[in-house]
């Protein structure tokens, strides 16, 4: 049976830890589902950064897909799954930009690499040429020599606030366990187990 934890957090830390150490490759990997200006939603994987009491982060080119969906619709879901483990989380909420300076601090934590790439990518937008994309990598390379690399203006994170976060854990014969937890209030989550 799954820990029922007062707080969501302190369970999805709980099971967070528990994947770090099982998962090969990021354990941090999570769907990212939002929905574009017609209501058509869209899917993809992600690295969430940051988990704390306030939620959960993760950084982007502002004119990405996924960056414009949400400065349009701030509502998005998380799905973290653990093959390996058995174990799922969903998490469903608001999302609301990141303070400007922990987009700089997560930023400076980047591979100076990962920094240029940062901007030499037009992120979401057609790419004629895949010489093109590595021309604009060693235009900025050279520009930036001796230098530190900074954010770029159009690059920073989203918070997803969870106002539900559902925790699946795989049982025989599909007697799965769900616990969801809603809130209620600012402080408090009520909750519930859910049928398989």
């Amino acid at each position: 049976m799954i820990d029922n934890a007062d707080c969501p957090f302190t369970l999805f830390q709980n099971w967070y830890q528990q994947a770090e150490t099982a998962e090969i490759n990021d354990p941090n990997a999570a769907t990212l589902s939002t929905v574009d200006e017609q209501g058509r939603p869209s899917s993809r994987i992600i690295l969430v950064k940051q988990v704390d009491q306030n939620g959960f982060a993760f950084f982007t080119n502002d004119n990405s897909a996924k960056a414009q969906h949400l400065m349009v619709h701030p509502f998005a879901s998380l799905c973290f799954h653990w093959k390996s483990l058995r174990l799922q989380v969903r998490i469903e909420g608001m999302v609301r930009k990141t303070e400007v300076a922990v987009s700089d601090a997560y930023f400076a934590t980047r591979s100076r690499e990962s920094q240029i790439g940062a901007h030499a990518s037009l992120q979401s937008q057609i790419l004629p040429d895949r010489d093109l994309l590595n021309q604009r990598f060693s235009q900025l390379s050279q520009g930036f020599q001796g230098q530190d690399v900074p954010r770029p203006p159009h690059w920073g994170g989203f918070l997803l606030i969870p106002e539900r976060m559902e925790f699946w854990q795989d049982r025989p014969h599909r007697l799965h366990n769900r616990l969801v937890y809603d809130k209620c209030r600012s402080t408090t989550w009520k909750t519930r187990l859910l049928y398989p």
